[in-house]
Order: C-alpha cells, then structure tokens, then sequence
C-alpha cells in the first residue's frame, strides 16, 4: 500500500497505482483523506504525493501547495494531474522525504499519507518535517501501521518480506506511532481505524495530528 521512497518505483507500478487502489478509495479511504488534508492551512508541503490523489481535496486555506515524489514514474503522473489544478499555485519536486530540499521553517503544514511505510528512513524523515515546519507548524499523517494485536502483529513480522517485495518497498510493520512519540514533533491527535478493502497485514491504520517544536 505504499511507494517507494528511494525512486526505485517501477514505471509499471506507477500506472496501477491508482487501479490498486480504487476499491479502497471507493469504501472510505478517500473520506478520511478528505477529513485529514481540510486541515492543512497556508503554505503546504506534501511528502511522496505519488500520483496525485490528493490533490484536490486541499481546501482554499492552503496558498501555496509544494507536492514532493521521489519517483520519476510517480512524478511525471502527479505533474499532469497537478497541471490540470486551478486556484493556487502547485510545485512538483523530485526529492526523497529524507533530504527535503527546503529552507528551515518554510512551511505552515507537513501532510503524509500512506507515505511513512516506505521511506528508508522514518526518524530522518520525521526530523525533516520538524525542521521544515515553522514553529508551532502541523504535520497531518494517515498511515497503516504495526498491529496493536499480538497475533496480527506476528503474521506483519512474517509475511514483511514477501510483502515489501509485492508493495514496492512498503513496510507492513512499522511502528509509526512509536516513531512519532520518539521524534522532535509533539503528536496532539491520534486515531485508530482500519484501511478499507485490504490485505489484513496492512488494514491497521493511524490518522493525526502532530505540532512542530514551539518558537525559542
């Protein structure tokens, strides 16, 4: 259920993309992108955009939109789907969530969605969302996680393997929660639910919000 982060996405995967997750999109997982990008707010950065889909669920709040992807196969779909957007300007970068190539404190809001399962480095990645964030700045997550149940928890620990080679790159048990909790961001709100129409490894699912550090 993820991408890539180390531009390694296939051009073939790049155009299922969409088609692997229609169903889920269908059944609810739109909504809750929905519920979670209408809190994004001014100059907005959003990590590993792969194709686009949320594009434009942005609400009038945000100003200016910065959409990053890794993968010259992802990008070069977000790039079409961003050129078709009206009302604000849309940048598209190809860059690695974990070297983010912005000034410290350029942005009002971080989003991530489905995107932390295949970075190759979550903590750097979370450090540079911290430092790209100004003060006070929102970072809004909804990811699919590690099983709070013990025996679901073991078949993500099994099947990771098999899994992350059928998801190009995407890690079926990572702790993000855990991760976000260790990290310089302060999480002010989390969720639990189940990604729609799928895989059982990969259904457990976490949506939030986490505050950058204060002003000195």
């Amino acid at each position: 259920m993820g991408r890539v982060y180390e531009a390694t996405c296939g051009r073939g995967f790049a155009a299922l993309y969409d088609r692997m997750l229609a169903g889920a999109e269908d059944a609810g997982l739109r909504d809750r992108r929905r519920d979670l990008v209408s809190q994004a707010s001014g100059a907005t950065l959003e990590l590993g955009a792969g194709t686009g889909l949320n594009l434009e669920l942005y609400p009038d709040a945000v100003t200016d939109l910065v959409l990053t992807e890794p993968s010259p196969h992802m990008a070069r779909r977000l790039r079409e789907r961003a050129a078709s957007a009206s009302g604000r300007r849309v940048e598209v970068v190809e860059s690695p969530a974990e070297r983010l190539p912005f000034p410290d404190d350029s942005f009002d809001t971080v989003v991530a969605t489905l995107v932390l399962c295949t970075v190759a480095d979550p903590e750097r990645t979370l450090a540079e969302v911290d430092r790209v964030l100004r003060p006070g700045g929102r970072f809004l997550f909804l990811e699919h996680v590690r099983a709070n149940d013990p025996r679901l928890a073991r078949w993500q620990d099994r099947l990771h393997g098999p899994w992350r080679f059928l998801g190009a790159g995407c890690n079926c048990n990572r702790d993000t929660p855990g991760t976000l909790d260790a990290s310089a961001l302060t999480v002010e709100h989390l969720e639990r639910g189940e990604l729609p129409k799928s895989p059982p490894i990969v259904r457990p699912l976490v949506a939030g919000r986490a505050a950058a550090r204060p002003s000195a």
